[in-house]
């Protein structure tokens, strides 16, 4: 069964520059060994990479080993839903791609909270009502 969004429509990618995912393949899919909470299509703001910064996330910095560039507001990336969901209830959450946040993330955040940062429409905008 392929995977799902927020939406119950096919999980659409959240980024290839930078690619993002656990898996690095541009999707926010959840890890069949549960290791993985990157369920959240963000696109970040300053305020919510400085967030992060201060929980001990720090998307910022580049790790060339890694691979990681580091990220600047306007970038879409695939964060857990536990860091996603703890920048919201303190105020400095980012938007969100509803279309490429995956279905899991349900099981941590509230759809609503994640629809109230919503920055991307469905073709059906009906379906945020569902």
């Amino acid at each position: 069964m392929s995977e799902r969004n927020v939406l119950g429509g096919p999980l659409e990618p959240c980024g290839t520059d930078p690619v993002t995912g656990f898996f690095r393949d541009g999707c926010c899919r959840p890890d069949p060994g549960g290791a993985s909470t990157h369920l959240i299509c963000a696109v970040v703001s300053a305020e919510f990479l400085e967030h992060q910064q201060s929980i001990g996330n720090d998307l910022s910095t580049p790790m060339p080993a890694y691979g990681f560039p580091g990220l600047v507001p306007g970038d879409r990336w695939c964060v857990t839903a536990p860091n996603w969901l703890r920048a919201y209830r303190d105020g400095a959450a980012s938007f969100v791609v509803l279309a490429a946040t995956s279905a899991a993330a349900l099981e941590f955040v509230p759809v609503e909270a994640l629809r109230e940062h919503a920055v991307d429409v469905p073709s059906d905008p009906g379906a945020l009502g569902a």
